[in-house]
This record gives C-alpha cells, sequence and structure tokens, in this order.
C-alpha cells in the first residue's frame, strides 16, 4: 500500500507559513534558502522541487519517493497568484477545494471530495508515495492518513502564521517515532514515522 509523506518547511516554532499563507521558502519568503538546504532537497527529495527549479539545477528523474503530491486551496493559490497553474507537472497533482473550478491546467486534478476518502482510494492503487506539500489545513483533515512526516526545520522563529496542522485543529496527541535526521546547514530535517501501539 502506498503511503502519504507530509514533508513541509517549518520556522522552529512551529508554522509553516505566515499570516498571509505565503510560502516560507519562496522569492517572497521569511526563510532564506541556503546552499546546503537546496543540496540535501536535491539529493533526497528532488521531486519535490518546483518545475521552474528543474533546468536550473539539473533536476530530472527518476524519483526517489512520490509519484503523486496533494495540496490544498491556499497552498495552491500561492502558484496561481505567481503566474504558475502547476509547479508539480512531473508529478500527479491533486488539489483539494471546493471553491475551484476544474481549472485552466489539465495537469492538475480539482476535486471536492473528502480528502480522507481520496486518500484512502489513493493508498490503495499502485505507485510510489503520496506528498502532502500543504497546508495546514488539509494536513489538520488528513492527520489520521499522515504515514511519515518530514519537517524541514529553518532557523526563524515567525510568532504567528499557520501552524504545522492548521489553525484551530483539535488537541488529539498523536505519537510519532523518529527515523531519521539529517542537518543541512542551519536547517534540520526531521524524519517521523507513525508510532504504532
Amino acid at each position: 500500500m502506498r503511503t502519504l509523506t507530509y514533508l513541509i518547511a517549518s520556522s522552529i516554532d512551529g508554522f509553516i507559513a505566515g499570516p498571509d499563507g505565503g510560502d516560507p521558502t519562496g522569492p517572497d519568503g521569511f526563510w532564506p534558502v541556503s546552499p546546503d538546504y537546496l543540496s540535501h532537497l536535491l539529493e533526497h527529495y528532488p521531486e519535490t522541487l518546483p518545475v521552474m527549479a528543474h533546468e536550473p539545477l539539473g533536476v530530472a528523474g527518476p524519483w526517489q519517493h512520490f509519484d503523486t503530491v496533494l495540496e490544498g486551496r491556499g497552498s495552491y493559490q500561492v502558484g496561481l497568484d505567481a503566474g504558475i497553474t502547476n509547479a508539480y507537472p512531473h508529478l500527479r497533482h491533486v488539489v483539494f477545494s471546493r471553491t475551484l473550478g476544474a481549472g485552466d491546467d489539465p495537469g492538475v486534478e480539482v476535486t471536492a471530495d473528502d480528502p480522507v476518502t481520496t486518500v484512502r482510494r489513493l493508498k490503495a492503487e499502485d505507485g510510489a508515495g503520496l506528498w502532502l506539500v500543504g497546508g495546514g489545513t488539509l494536513a489538520a483533515a488528513l492527520a489520521d492518513e499522515i504515514d511519515r512526516l518530514v519537517v524541514k526545520v529553518g532557523p526563524v522563529t515567525v510568532g504567528d502564521g499557520i501552524p504545522l496542522l492548521g489553525r484551530g485543529a483539535a488537541f488529539e496527541p498523536r505519537a510519532w517515532r523518529l527515523l531519521d535526521h539529517a542537518v543541512a546547514g542551519d536547517t534540520v530535517v526531521l524524519t517521523y514515522e507513525r508510532a504504532t501501539a
């Protein structure tokens, strides 16, 4: 069965985006991307880099972990605002939204279906891993479906913004087991899997 990995950049104080929902590692973000961080992504998660970085950085498949990316409406809007309808055309791209129509890009599947039902169906299909890119609201809805958590903790605190599991997520402790950790410059990459009883 396929697994769902929530691989996300976070501030030290647990925020994946600023209050406006902007990409913390994007061109206008609050977290400057270091060469060490970028090298780590290129080596371990090249498929998570957006298509506009592929040619300049020499990124090409085969991909190591994922063949599908899942995204919430807010995260997808960041790309749309930059004029990018599909930052991940090299992956199957599913966007969860109750307000977007079919969209202008045939490579993006927009669905208003229940995220849990959709992810369970995707997990049962053949293929590589599923990558949840964000955002926090979708992550909160899928919290019980996340099998692996990869948190790239950047060298910044922000005080306010969108938390890892979205604003207003219920208090519901979930146990995780540390699988790996790596240091990429001032960024620490923590990899967890869901702990079993």
